[in-house]
């Protein structure tokens, strides 16, 4: 079975090293991808059918909409699936959570880091937020948002133990969270849908939205739906890390 795995590790490779000949040269301004017919209309009208400065989240929030948003049921899906084989490897484990209450003993892990954790924490947090809310004029958005978010709460979750982490974030909540999220997205479109446009057609939806044009419609469903990944992306961030950290038990953790 090795040898066939190698062959076919060389075969694969081979196929993928003779392809590279075929790709236009390192910043060449007539390939596709900067010339191209799809390209060249992303550059000369993002701005004037969505007001997102930022190009990239209006592709990837609004241009190719399905796209990002079966790219957050994979984490969503790939989230689950990780649970789902811990939990049957740590078979026997807890369902609740209980904090572990605070020591003033002289234990520096706690004074020292979780006083620090309780500090930076919520600046990061509320970074997160920034990231999310101002991916339509820098680079940020919901994926990156929500990984700065889910890395805030495995932060305490490290500093203290996993049974603080879980008191704040526990099994079920990130669970529906995570669920939530996608659904968040999904409701963007299914309203578009029920308007009488294509799903994910932001445009038709200034019909529900006071005071705004089709175009600033666009504007604010992408914002919105970032928010839906930013909620996925989080979740299912924190619920890798408590069952990866405990083989599924859910108790104990690094």
């Amino acid at each position: 079975m090795k040898i066939f795995g190698l062959l076919a590790v060389l075969v694969t490779g081979g196929l993928l090293i003779s392809a590279v000949v075929d790709f236009p040269d390192f910043g060449d301004p007539h390939s596709p991808a900067n010339a191209g017919v799809v390209a060249t209309h992303f550059v000369e009208k993002t701005y004037e059918e969505t007001h997102v400065p930022n190009m990239v989240t209006a592709v990837l929030a609004d241009y190719r909409g399905y796209d990002t948003m079966f790219e957050t049921v994979v984490i969503f899906t790939g989230g689950i699936a990780i649970i789902a084989i811990l939990q049957g490897i740590g078979l026997g484990r807890r369902r609740g959570a209980v904090p572990t209450p605070p020591r003033a003993d002289g234990d520096h892990h706690d004074i020292i880091v979780g006083t620090t954790c309780r500090i930076l924490i919520p600046v990061i947090q509320l970074f997160a937020l920034y990231v999310v809310a101002h991916g339509h004029y820098s680079p940020g958005g919901g994926f990156q948002g929500g990984v700065i978010l889910g890395a805030s709460f495995i932060l305490w979750a490290i500093a203290r133990d996993l049974d603080a982490g879980l008191a704040r974030m526990p099994e079920r909540r990130f669970l529906v969270l995570g669920a939530v999220g996608i659904f968040i997205y999904a409701a963007f479109g299914w309203g578009a849908q029920f308007l009488g446009a294509n799903f994910l057609d932001y445009s038709i939806l200034h019909k529900v939205m006071p005071g705004t044009g089709p175009v600033m419609a666009r504007y604010h469903s992408m914002l919105g739906v970032e928010v839906g990944v930013a909620f996925t992306v989080t979740a299912i961030m924190f619920a890798i890390y408590a069952h990866l950290s405990t083989r599924g038990k859910l108790e104990g953790g690094l």
